[in-house]
């Protein structure tokens, strides 16, 4: 079976993380089994080394292991120095179990509570330090030196970096600039390739050739964003590279270019709505110099794709490609007759979009960080006070809660072993929610495995100490597929590769499979305490997360289509197109999560009517944006022209605005409606409200125009293309007059049907929003008849 080259670069970058994971690992070996005496009596604990290395060197390039050697050091301040006073004040010989876990769970409060200003690696090197001192300053009583047993713990932290940092730089270093230039060429060649996917697409003769083509530009889409994360995880490890290496400074990506072509993605998906749509192209818009004129337009788009990544073109190529007029675009010079033809001026709005931001001046996409730059002053000023709030304090009170409850109850199961069940809670502590079932679920998985795997490493090389270390290659080579894996995650794979190492990279610690055991019993320990705190602070299930979020992206959406009907600036309506879609990322993330979370006692959780919806609402986001483009496209042909042209624009902006207010009410009744814990629990706040009766006359909003199905949407639709004919027509005879400002036909026309795609789509998917949230309210109230209608005409009466 012939490899992909997707697959094939898997392999490479696995290869090269286990082999570095590897070398790493045997520095440290070497220096804790073979090293000199004055090593061992201050690195007293290889076993934290490891785990150093895990944490630090997964995936990881020299500008994140560089930074990792300053997180290792802001951990070690904000642990080891507190603990040298405590230890001081105490004294290791009247710790107890308690006090023992009392100060491990403060400590850990301490460290986890500016949880927006401290980086996650920093934290769980910070908790892991936290978990040895005490614990074992504990288990040995008043052998401990309060100063140097801390330290010894630092020297051992210390002694994991320098062999990250030693590893990352042999044979050769993997640099940030690199990856992020290697992942801003591919997404060059990407873009590309599907451009002339869609193009293919969209001039074949046939339905089935046509969807052959889109399946593949599809799957390049997927691909592509995989390439976007990438550049997103390594960008800011490049600052961590210029600061040593300036030598290397001529490796410098432009930092604005994953943007920039990140930027292009939304005219590439709305190519990809005109020909998943299975919409047939008149094929008398397709005839005679339209085909040619198309292919030119396809050159030059590709050509300014690849100006953009900066790749070399050939000297014959003349400079004013860019500046030549479409031959193609000029012959339209009339709005469709029917909404048949949209799909085609769609397809080439799209097209002339993407020419449009490939060609944007790198400047213009500057301006944010400078526009920003105020508010990080005003913003810091009120950060310490923020740190208090309930959502900041919540993280921390579970963590010092499950590591203090992990090591009470770990060392009275164990005394000598009573650290791995703090361990396993310190050095797994992640900021964000995470699906908790699922999380300890592979955090068990994989320690078992990879304790299993060193327990079976020792029995097999038992009397050879150096091949141990060598069968460590091919586990890291196995837990970095892990780490990769839908089904493992980066939580299992770690913990797989730690399970492994701690086994096979030491000595004098018993017979491996007592230790084995003990540390598997100790690590389920610290799981269940983990499992035990989240379900008594924060109860709430993933599947209530998401619905919530649900909620926000309707209230999103509300914000970003009401100012569609007010004079909002450029920047406040990229704003909203931001904030709407970044609450649809966290609305697919807790969707992703509740699927994988049991239900228990609970109702299921619809995941497929969810990820529908969350279809639905980035189609209607993207939507949005292209009228916005559209909008801004008429805005600069009327630029300066006559009243009549301004009259004639303004009965467009009406028909805009009377759909997108119609969507903003509906978006925001949807809100209330998912916001609703029950049907049961309405009527009873109607009737203690003394509300048992309701009108759909009542409330203080607008009624919201539920569907009347087919109707409604065609009839805006057909007098939104008469308004454009008028609109054409007067624009047109203004230029025909003389006027000083000249427009071009073409761009009006393209700019006119794309909004009336636009329209039309629009009222499909908000239609098909409304199925899926009557869906998803009938699954939440299986026993109750569903009328989106009267529910939100009885939510509006409780605030009549």
């Amino acid at each position: 079976m012939q490899m992909t080259e997707r697959g094939r670069a898997m392999w490479r970058t696995c290869l090269a993380s286990a082999f570095r994971t590897a070398l790493a690992c045997t520095i440290v070996g070497a220096a804790t089994l073979y090293g000199p005496e004055w090593i061992l009596r201050y690195v007293a604990f290889p076993a934290f080394s490891y785990v150093t290395i895990i944490l630090i060197i997964t995936d990881a390039t020299l500008g994140d292991t560089l930074r990792g050697c300053w997180l290792a050091l802001y951990a070690t301040c904000q642990s080891v120095a507190p603990a040298i006073i405590t230890l001081k004040l105490i004294g290791p010989a009247r710790l107890t179990a308690g006090t023992t876990a009392l100060a491990a769970a403060l400590a850990a409060f301490v460290v986890v509570l500016p949880n927006s200003s401290t980086h996650l690696v920093a934290k769980r090197i910070a908790l892991g330090q936290i978990v040895l001192i005490y614990v074992v300053g504990y288990i040995n009583g008043a052998e401990t030196d309060p100063v140097m047993h801390p330290l010894r713990v630092a020297a051992s932290t210390a002694l994991g970096v320098i062999a990250c940092v030693l590893a990352l730089l042999v044979p050769l270093p993997r640099l940030a600039t690199c990856e992020v230039k290697q992942s801003c060429k591919e997404i060059g060649q990407n873009v590309t390739t599907r451009v002339k996917l869609y193009m293919k697409a969209f001039c074949a003769e046939d339905a089935p050739s046509a969807m052959a083509s889109v399946s593949q530009a599809r799957e390049l889409s997927r691909i592509s964003s995989k390439l976007y994360q990438t550049i997103k995880r390594y960008q800011p490890s490049m600052k961590w590279e210029r600061l040593p290496f300036k030598i290397w400074r001529w490796q410098n990506v432009n930092d604005n270019k994953g943007e920039k072509l990140q930027s292009m993605e939304i005219a590439l998906r709305g190519m990809e709505m005109v020909l998943s749509s299975k919409s047939p192209i008149p094929a008398s818009l397709l005839e005679g110099e339209v085909k040619d004129g198309l292919k030119n337009i396809q050159e030059r788009v590709i050509l300014s794709i690849k100006r953009v990544n900066n790749i070399p073109q050939p000297s014959v190529t003349p400079e004013t490609d860019l500046q030549k007029p479409d031959e193609c675009l000029q012959t339209l010079q009339e709005i469709p007759e029917t909404s048949q033809d949209l799909p085609f001026y769609f397809f080439l709005f799209c097209l002339r979009l993407l020419e449009t931001i490939s060609t944007a001046k790198p400047e213009e996409t500057r301006v944010k960080p400078e526009e920003n730059k105020g508010s990080v002053k005003t913003k810091s000023r009120t950060s310490w006070f923020s740190e208090w709030d309930s959502k900041k304090v919540m993280p921390a009170m579970k963590l010092s809660l499950s590591l203090g409850l992990a090591i009470f109850l770990g060392s009275l199961y164990s005394k000598p072993n009573g650290y791995w069940a703090g361990l396993p809670v310190a050095i797994s502590f992640a900021a964000a929610r995470e699906a908790t079932f699922k999380v300890a679920n592979v955090k068990a998985q994989g320690t078992v495995i990879g304790t299993v795997y060193g327990v079976m490493g020792c029995f097999v090389f038992q009397r050879f100490l150096t091949v141990r270390f060598l069968s460590l290659l091919p586990w890291f080579i196995f837990s970095s597929f892990l780490s990769k894996s839908r089904m493992y995650g980066q939580a299992g794979g770690i913990s797989a590769a730690i399970g492994a190492v701690l086994i096979l990279g030491r000595k004098n610690f018993g017979q491996p499979s007592d230790f084995a055991i003990d540390r598997i019993i100790e690590t389920f320990i610290g799981l269940s305490c983990s499992i035990m705190v989240e379900l008594i602070l924060q109860p709430t299930r993933a599947a209530n997360v998401a619905k919530l979020e649900l909620s926000r992206s309707f209230h999103a959406l509300y914000g970003c289509a009401s100012l569609f009907g007010a004079k909002a600036g450029k920047a406040e309506i990229m704003e909203s197109h931001e904030k709407l879609r970044g609450h649809l990322n966290l609305l697919k993330k807790f969707t992703e999560e509740a699927q994988a979370e049991p239900s228990f006692w609970f109702t299921p959780f619809n995941a497929s009517c969810y990820e529908k919806l969350f279809k639905s609402l980035s189609k209607l986001a993207d939507l949005l944006q292209f009228s916005g483009y559209a909008i801004g496209f008429l805005a600069e042909q009327g630029k300066g022209k006559s009243p009549q042209c301004k009259e004639v624009l303004s009965e467009i902006d009406k028909d805009l605005k009377s759909l997108t207010q119609s969507i903003s009410l509906l978006a925001k009744s949807f809100e209330e409606i998912t916001l609703l814990k029950s049907l049961d629990a309405l009527e009873k706040a109607l009737t203690k409200n003394g509300n048992s009766s309701w009108d759909i006359e009542l409330g203080k909003t607008p009624n919201p125009s539920f569907s009347n199905l087919e109707s409604e949407p065609g009839k805006i639709l057909n007098t939104y293309l008469e308004h454009c004919r008028g609109v054409a027509d007067g624009i047109f005879r203004g230029d025909e007059e003389g006027e000083e400002i000249k427009v071009d036909r073409s761009e009006v026309v393209l700019s006119l049907s794309a909004l009336g795609f636009c329209v039309e789509k629009m009222g499909k998917e908000t239609r098909e929003i409304e199925e899926m949230v009557k869906e998803v309210v009938q699954s939440e109230n299986p026993s109750s008849h569903v009328n989106l209608h009267e529910i939100s005409c009885k939510i509006r009466s409780l605030y009549k």
